[in-house]
């Protein structure tokens, strides 16, 4: 009797420590630089678009385990409306995988909050747009500067997490979070790569440059840290506007309406897209040809205050 009394309290151990990452704290939060002599393909590089006279300008984050190529399609489209593009790649991307796995999203979000603050500084306007973490990115910037002297003008967040697994929410992202930081404790990555495009992807998704395989350690930094983003959803009163598709199977469209119920934006915005199956995760929306277009002018729409044709309908 004991003894399957001692091995049911060890399994709900087991769940509670990798299921709540309870005493979770990043190790490495140095801050680090990001090395663009090191891409492992051309279209890893950060992408920086500038105009004598420019007085606005966007700072676009890419996501997890992504990379600037992202946004080449939509940076072109903003710089042509009149705004500086400035698409850094976070440190420890687009490089090495080895080397990705020694960093954190302490690291990450350091790196962009100093390159934020230098953008800060040099214009008038300044808008962030973020793509999944880089759209969890971007909640937290406002979130960080709302309120303040260096707040952005406008943040736009696509397909942004701000939880992970969460039966209260409704919520289930990967279910093999209940172990995985066990095996972390093993090993830091499993079948880690680079990807130079995808001959599988379609409408898109097939231009994909960045990591492939299951990164345990950095994933782990990246989860812990959408609780501390959800908490201080209230923080941000910065103009926002939200774009989540409703058959994201990357991250769960529940996140998207807990961001509408808890952010605080003294202007919110919010569209839910609807795209037919394709074959891709309908989840990195400015990638897709078949949405990009109509989605970076529903984009400008909102940054400068117009109406697109869909709206006056």
């Amino acid at each position: 009797m004991w003894t399957i009394i001692i091995i049911i309290a060890v399994i709900v151990l087991f769940l509670i420590w990798n299921i709540t990452l309870f005493g979770y704290k990043d190790r490495a939060v140095h801050p680090i630089e990001s090395d663009e002599s090191k891409v492992f393909c051309p279209e890893a590089r950060p992408i920086v678009l500038k105009k004598e006279g420019h007085s606005g300008a966007i700072l676009l984050v890419h996501g997890f385990p992504a990379t600037p190529s992202t946004y080449t399609y939509s940076s072109r489209v903003f710089f042509e409306a009149g705004l500086d593009v400035y698409v850094p790649l976070l440190p420890g991307f687009g490089t090495d995988p080895k080397e990705f796995v020694k960093t954190t999203f302490t690291q990450w979000f350091d790196y962009l909050c100093r390159y934020y603050e230098h953008l800060r500084g040099e214009y008038e306007t300044l808008y962030v747009l973020g793509i999944s973490m880089g759209g969890m990115m971007t909640l937290k910037i406002g979130e960080t500067y709302c309120g303040g002297p260096k707040a952005p003008d406008k943040l736009v967040s696509i397909a942004a997490p701000v939880v992970y697994n969460s039966m209260k929410d409704g919520i289930i992202t990967n279910w093999r979070q209940s172990f995985l930081r066990t095996v972390a404790l093993f090993t830091p990555s499993i079948g880690a790569r680079t990807t130079a495009g995808k001959k599988e992807g379609e409408d898109g998704s097939q231009d994909w440059y960045g990591y492939n395989g299951l990164f345990l350690r950095p994933g782990l930094s990246l989860v812990y840290a959408m609780r501390q983003v959800r908490r201080e959803l209230g923080q941000i009163s910065c103009p926002l506007f939200v774009i989540h598709d409703r058959g994201d199977s990357t991250v769960p469209f529940g996140n998207c309406e807990i961001i509408e119920r808890e952010q605080q934006s003294s202007d919110f915005k919010i569209l839910k897209t609807e795209m037919p199956p394709m074959g891709h995760s309908r989840h990195a929306l400015l990638t897709y040809y078949s949405v990009q277009a109509d989605l970076t002018q529903r984009i400008i729409a909102f940054l400068f205050d117009k109406e697109t044709p869909h709206d006056q309908a």
